[in-house]
């Protein structure tokens, strides 16, 4: 759950109260320690018994989970975010998916600044747990949750969500220099097939490491003030990469809060294309509903899928969003990728001054910068389908069981292991467990968490999976297969109704 972005009437208030503050001090300019005084306080008054707060049970707070009313706990306080949920940043279902549960964890993982965030919870909050009942849902680990935090802790001190900010621009770097370098390329050589082919390769890179730096921006992981994460985003996302960032992101948070979710997750709703998981093909074979062999979906989604998963999963969806939610500013920036490709490629003369001589250089005009943009989308989708994939689908694809945050997420995903290409091939994502556990973490401490990590889910008896990348990729091909073996059976042995 994000709260980024604050309603005015939030804003309003919380803004008057931190100008109280600055006033107070008398020392406007130095806001820094004004906001650390209004967090202080702020958590004081928040930490401190109100007589006049409500105490509900969990049968009551768990009563409040419907789309109209939605009720949350955090650090045993209850919030009533039901007016809230259409301006949540981080998209209404988030909120949707966790009414009437107990989202400590979550919470705090999503936001790399809760302090700040519990600010413009306080219009919200209506009441607490009552003093006999537990800190979470009595089906989850209490044991594995108080270890769970004790380790955030260690972490934080640590100084482990603190970002390298040369890490950082060394890859932004990289990304400029890759675009700079195709086309000084093209100019100077031609737009002759082998160069066609050498570029296609530099601006594949590109892409795919433009996406998950943006990935990085999305998550609020590099800035101490987000609102540079979210400016740079927007031009990593939308300018060089062509996609809109507020569809990303309200996609994301929902596969981040819910993962492997069954009907909660859009990462694995790829239905009518595949059927993933124990239940979506059991589903489909019961019902008689063939869309396509499903018993060799691994072959389709190697050979076919895989490269329609840049240009339809990604680029249709977000040119669809985008002018269904008509969201002006993504559009503006998506146009301003396309312009800045047909100002690069499209030319037919390219005339440069040099001692009064004219030089002729050949682009690729509009139809060969349309077919070069086709191409490094071609190039670009198996990359970033198997590396999105490997560690998501071969693992537990579930209903909604309300598990512990830890739990959830360690079921749910793996890593692929550690070295230098692996890390830069794949944007840190072969630490996808220690991602989704700390997703505002920068990406370059994932190595030093993942010890610790192994080491409490040996001590809670949870699997640590840790595969080479090969296997990995391999795993998608066997866990299709398997779905599809399971939909076969289904389709078998179940009559036609």
């Amino acid at each position: 759950m994000t709260f980024e972005e604050k309603p005015e009437s939030l804003v309003d208030e919380n803004q008057m109260y931190l100008g109280a503050r600055h006033q107070a001090n008398g020392k406007p300019g130095e806001s820094g320690k004004a906001k650390f005084s209004a967090r202080q306080e702020a958590n004081e008054k928040c930490d401190l018994p109100r007589k006049s707060l409500n105490r509900y049970s969990w049968q009551e707070i768990q009563r409040h989970s419907q789309e109209t009313d939605q009720w949350l706990v955090i650090n045993r306080k209850v919030y009533d975010v039901t007016g809230w949920a259409d301006r949540h940043p981080g998209g209404r279902p988030v909120l949707n998916y966790y009414a009437g549960e107990d989202v400590t964890d979550v919470f705090r993982a999503m936001h790399p600044d809760p302090d700040i965030v519990r600010l413009y919870l306080k219009p919200l909050l209506i009441g607490e747990l009552a003093l006999e009942e537990p800190n979470q849902e009595r089906n989850k680990n209490s044991q594995l949750v108080e270890d769970f935090q004790e380790l955030w802790r260690t972490l934080e001190t640590m100084n482990l969500f603190h970002a390298n900010l040369g890490f950082f621009f060394l890859h932004l770097a990289q990304v400029l220099i890759l675009e700079a370098l195709a086309w000084v390329i093209v100019w100077h050589f031609g737009s002759g097939w082998l160069v066609t082919i050498f570029i296609s390769c530099l601006l594949t890179v590109a892409q795919a490491q433009s996406g998950f730096l943006q990935h990085d921006m999305g998550h609020l992981s590099i800035f101490k003030k987000s609102k540079w994460d979210h400016l740079l985003q927007k031009f990593v996302m939308g300018h060089l990469k062509g996609l809109s960032v507020k569809w990303w992101n309200n996609q994301h948070f929902q596969h981040h809060v819910k993962t492997n979710i069954y009907l909660k997750d859009p990462d694995i709703d790829v239905e009518p294309f595949l059927v993933i998981g124990d239940l979506q093909p059991v589903k489909y074979g019961k019902n008689k509903i063939k869309f396509i062999n499903y018993e060799k979906q691994h072959l389709y989604f190697c050979t076919v899928g895989v490269h329609l998963f840049m240009p339809v999963a990604l680029n249709l969806k977000s040119m669809k969003e985008m002018c269904r939610r008509r969201c002006w500013e993504d559009i503006a920036w998506v146009s301003s990728s396309y312009i800045r490709y047909f100002i690069t490629f499209v030319p037919f003369f390219f005339f440069f001054f040099t001692f009064f001589f004219f030089t002729f250089v050949p682009f690729y005009g509009i139809f060969g910068t349309l077919g070069l943009m086709c191409l490094v989308n071609f190039l670009e989708s198996p990359w970033i389908a198997y590396v999105t994939q490997m560690s998501h689908i071969p693992m537990k694809i579930s209903k909604e069981e309300n598990q512990d945050w830890f739990s959830t997420q360690v079921l749910a995903t793996c890593n692929v292991e550690q070295s230098f290409f692996n890390d830069w091939f794949t944007g840190h994502l072969n630490f996808q467990i220690e991602h989704h556990l700390f997703p505002t973490m920068p990406r370059h401490n994932y190595h030093k968490v993942a010890p610790l990590v192994k080491s409490l889910c040996a001590k809670h008896g949870l699997p640590y999976v840790n595969k080479p990348m090969l296997k990995a990729f391999g795993d998608i091909a066997r866990a299709l297969k398997k779905s599809g073996a399971l939909w076969k059976e289904a389709y078998r042995t179940h009559p036609q109704t």
